[in-house]
């Protein structure tokens, strides 16, 4: 495969961001708030739009440090909403379309919601980019579940794309309606495939999602974190300050146009050392090894570490933190009982104190 050249060092995000305008999907996820988070300390204009669906991870606190900011807007509306997102698109300089139905497992029950939001969702930010915004750079945040059983790791771009679920299906569709925006009509589009995303601000309700974050919530309270099977598959888990840093870094250089990326730490490691050193770190919990439920194993996709040399090669990206280190940053942050109540209890809602045209 080739790669083009590295982004020049005097391409400094700190620098690039300024008074750039933002619109971010999904923006009260944890994802989206801590890209917000970085964009605002560097002057970036940021508008924030979630439908606030409740299991889907929206928190309010996840913005507590930038909530009086000048510089932010938040806007409660649905991806599905045609009117808001024409409106929505107008004017903005990148797009980062994080939104989405986020359980695979929800997929299989319902898979017409899953269709709804995670496909026709995002063919309306598409479009309304189309209608009344062509300039705009616009990030797709997919899954490596894309690729469903793994053939060969660790896995590139090339691999094929076997989806196991409605979901992985739906954000295959997504993605290359994506491609297809960028190639007929010239879209600024780049497309995420992102391996396990842990860290702050990470809901820890349910499992549904965001396993690592639920099973620290588990150890901090002492309680018993479930292992299928031998737990002997491997992942690639990735923390949030280096998939924010990822989505900064393929902002900036015109090369990431029209590209698709695998973006994951680029390290594998067991599910049960992941879980052993959670509860090693957190210093509580306890490790039980179950059967594999029927409705796991039937989507499981084998061993994933990403192959993340293309972005590196494109963007001159790489993920800075370790497993432990991660975990350990993520312990602190739910440490206290008061921050960790935040993500199990209903978030106060507030109105932004300003917005900006």
């Amino acid at each position: 495969m080739k790669y083009h050249k590295k982004m020049e060092k005097t391409d400094n995000p700190k620098v690039y961001f300024r008074d750039k305008r933002v619109l971010i999907t999904g923006g009260l996820g944890m994802m989206g708030s801590s890209l917000a988070i970085d964009l605002i300390r560097w002057g970036a204009k940021v508008t924030l739009l979630d439908a606030l669906i409740e299991q889907y991870g929206a928190n309010f606190y996840n913005i507590e440090k930038i909530k009086n900011s000048p510089n932010l807007q938040v806007i409660i509306a649905d991806i599905r909403d045609k009117l808001a997102i024409e409106d929505s698109v107008k004017h903005k300089d990148i797009i980062f379309n994080l939104a989405g139905q986020v359980s695979h497992n929800d997929s299989l029950e319902n898979p017409l919601l899953d269709l709804d939001i995670n496909y026709r969702g995002h063919v309306t930010v598409l479009e309304a980019c189309l209608k009344n915004n062509r300039s705009a750079k616009i990030f797709y945040a997919g899954s490596r579940l894309q690729y469903g059983n793994t053939q060969r790791i660790p896995v590139d771009e090339n691999h094929p794309r076997n989806p196991l679920t409605p979901y992985a299906t739906n954000k295959n569709a997504a993605e290359d309606y994506s491609n297809y925006c960028h190639k007929r009509f010239g879209l600024k589009t780049v497309v995420f495939r992102i391996a396990n995303p842990y860290g702050p601000r990470c809901q820890i309700k349910h499992n549904k999602y965001g396993i690592v974050n639920f099973f620290i919530k588990q150890a901090l309270e002492g309680n018993e974190i479930r292992i299928f099977g031998d737990g002997r598959q491997i992942r690639d888990y990735l923390y949030i300050d280096d998939l924010t840093k990822a989505f900064l870094f393929a902002a900036i250089p015109n090369q990431t146009n029209g590209e698709v990326y695998n973006v994951g730490s680029g390290v594998g490691i067991s599910f049960a050392e992941m879980a052993s050193k959670i509860v090693s770190i957190v210093g509580k919990g306890k490790l039980k090894h179950v059967k594999w439920p029927a409705e796991y194993i039937n989507v499981e996709t084998g061993d994933y570490i990403s192959d993340i040399g293309k972005i590196q090669k494109h963007t001159g990206w790489n993920p800075s933190f370790s497993l432990e280190e991660g975990i350990r940053r993520t312990v602190e942050y739910y440490r206290s009982p008061q921050t960790r109540n935040r993500y199990l209890l209903p978030s106060q809602i507030f109105s932004p104190k300003s917005k900006f045209d």
